[in-house]
């Protein structure tokens, strides 16, 4: 988990982040973001960043890039409308997860966290807690079987705001 004190430095950490884990344009090294218009031109820094998030692209990405709707202090929950299917891919299919959140967005359990969707908008709600663990064969623990083996957490804002 990581904390910057602005949306600002919460992209150029992603960014830093990106150039630091190897991405680029050669196959199984690039990433794919879900992320508003303004943003599209970020990809221009980093050869290898798609906001053109397909199941293929998100499958072959090393990394995916998200924004949760909120994160729930009680559990280190991760909350999002993942209602598009582009927000399923991105946080699902690569190795590795970037998340970012507004520290504001922190809410004490789920039922605040709950609070702040719209059934009749959000259908599909996911909770991250982290990579997936699972020790079923062999009791051999395994990380990464259902989703990425790394979640990386981009926590931003002023800490006063989550008050």
């Amino acid at each position: 988990m990581h904390r910057v004190p602005s949306r600002g430095a919460a992209l150029e950490f992603v960014l830093e982040t990106l150039k630091q884990e190897g991405v680029s344009d050669a196959p199984g090294s690039q990433a794919v973001w879900v992320g508003d218009p303004g943003l599209h031109p970020l990809a221009a820094r980093v050869p290898g960043l798609s906001f053109d998030v397909t199941r293929e692209r998100a499958a072959a990405a090393k990394i995916g890039i998200t924004e949760a709707d909120c994160a729930i202090a009680a559990t280190g929950t991760l909350l999002g409308d993942s209602t598009p299917v582009a927000q399923r891919l991105a946080s699902t299919l690569p190795a590795i997860h970037i998340a970012l959140v507004a520290l504001d967005s922190l809410r004490e359990n789920l039922a605040e966290a709950l609070a702040k969707f719209d059934p009749r908008r959000a259908r599909y709600l996911a909770a991250i807690t982290g990579p997936s663990r699972t020790a079923d064969i062999e009791r051999v623990l395994t990380i990464g079987v259902h989703g990425p083996v790394r979640l990386i957490i981009v926590f931003y804002g002023r800490e006063e705001a989550s008050a």
